[in-house]
């Protein structure tokens, strides 16, 4: 995907009412620090579009990506970091929630874990939250740049057995360092949301 143009269209808060998009959307999920907006960022090819912050939990609202007027990356609020109230982790958690009920353009969910480390348990619930509003998830092991590439393979079926992910549940291997995994997951992109393939990069 060669992307011309990336809007941050729309921003929802607790109390926002959820736009009702007619374009396709791909939701990114994932905890505090796990590198959501990193990702966003190699994705579009721009170095500090989504926000990065050293604080985790930065994210509150639910943030629409208007993609090349084609589809909408829907980055929603980091959990498990995040220094904030157990009533506005319970508020997020609600909008979410109603995000995941309620948008009808909503084509997958990319769920973002750190390759590094096993599942903890705010992952494997998120998972278990995902499969239990009906979708399948994808996940994106972050942060591969950081392992020995000979342990690649051992790290992903960590993630599998720690999430106690279905079978044949796309784990997808990724870093926004080296771009390793962009352009699996922009084909897997692509293929979902029926754009045309004369959108496709090869960098």
């Amino acid at each position: 995907m060669i992307v011309k143009s990336c809007n941050l269209e729309t921003v929802c808060g607790i109390t926002s009412k959820l736009p009702d998009n007619d374009k396709p959307e791909i939701a990114f999920a994932g905890k505090s620090n796990v590198g959501k907006s990193s990702l966003i960022n190699a994705l579009i090819n721009r170095k500090s579009y989504a926000r990065i912050s050293s604080q985790p939990g930065k994210t509150q609202t639910i943030n629409y990506y208007n993609i090349n007027d084609m589809l909408y990356f829907v980055d929603l609020p980091g959990y498990g970091y995040a220094k904030v109230s157990e009533t506005t982790r319970v508020k997020w958690g609600r909008m979410v929630e109603r995000y995941l009920k309620h948008s009808r353009q909503l084509k997958s969910i990319l769920l973002l874990v750190d390759i590094r480390h096993e599942p903890s348990a705010n992952d494997r619930t998120m998972y278990e939250w995902i499969i239990s509003q009906g979708y399948r998830p994808v996940i994106i092991a972050t942060k591969l740049d950081k392992i020995n590439r000979s342990r690649k393979d051992e790290h992903i079926k960590m993630i599998r057995q720690g999430l106690g992910a279905e079978a044949g549940t796309k784990i997808l291997p990724f870093s926004s360092v080296t771009k390793q995994g962009r352009d699996e997951l922009w084909s897997y992109i692509e293929e979902l949301c029926g754009l045309n393939e004369n959108n496709q990069s090869s960098d």
